[in-house]
């Protein structure tokens, strides 16, 4: 992970460390959390839903570390000059459920706590709706929803329609 995000610094082992020092609740959601149920594909960002009651204590502690702490409507983005990975805090509260459902899994080389895989699933149904979003990251999670179904067949009932229709 490190390599392919021209690491200077372990910025993931070092936000890991500030969850567990603030003993935030969290769970992993979009493509790394796609990578602990199917083959991993390489990517520079890391999407984590930590409970509300946390983020303000996170992102204080994360800020100290001279990581730059940018919030938005919906996120709170963390970006070092140390690292090209990415992290971003969803703050969109339909996201808020999957911490409890969520459960640790090695990811990299990391243990991490991960949403389940119908929640991730439906973060990816979410963030493929959002017209929004760059029609090139619409297309990554359109992706990562048809990799998700292939390797768990059952989780196609749990597609919309126009989704399905793109996939087939």
């Amino acid at each position: 992970m490190n390599a392919v995000a021209n690491a200077q610094e372990d910025i993931l082992q070092l936000f890991l460390d500030i969850l567990g020092k603030t003993k935030a609740t969290y769970c992993v959601v979009g493509g790394l959390a796609v990578n602990a149920y199917v083959e991993p594909v390489v990517s520079l960002d890391l999407d984590v839903v930590v409970d509300m009651k946390d983020i303000d204590k996170v992102c204080k502690e994360t800020a100290a570390t001279g990581i730059k702490v940018d919030r938005f409507e919906h996120s709170v983005n963390l970006t070092s000059p140390k690292s090209d990975l990415r992290i971003q805090i969803q703050t969109d509260s339909r996201y808020q459920e999957f911490i409890s459902r969520s459960t640790s899994k090695e990811i990299l080389g990391y243990k991490i706590n991960v949403a389940c895989i119908e929640d991730v699933l439906q973060g990816k149904v979410w963030a493929y709706l959002d017209e929004q979003r760059r029609r090139s990251k619409r297309q990554k999670d359109l992706t990562d929803i048809m990799r998700l179904m292939e390797a768990y067949p059952p989780l196609e009932s749990r597609i919309p329609a126009i989704i399905l229709k793109k996939l087939r």
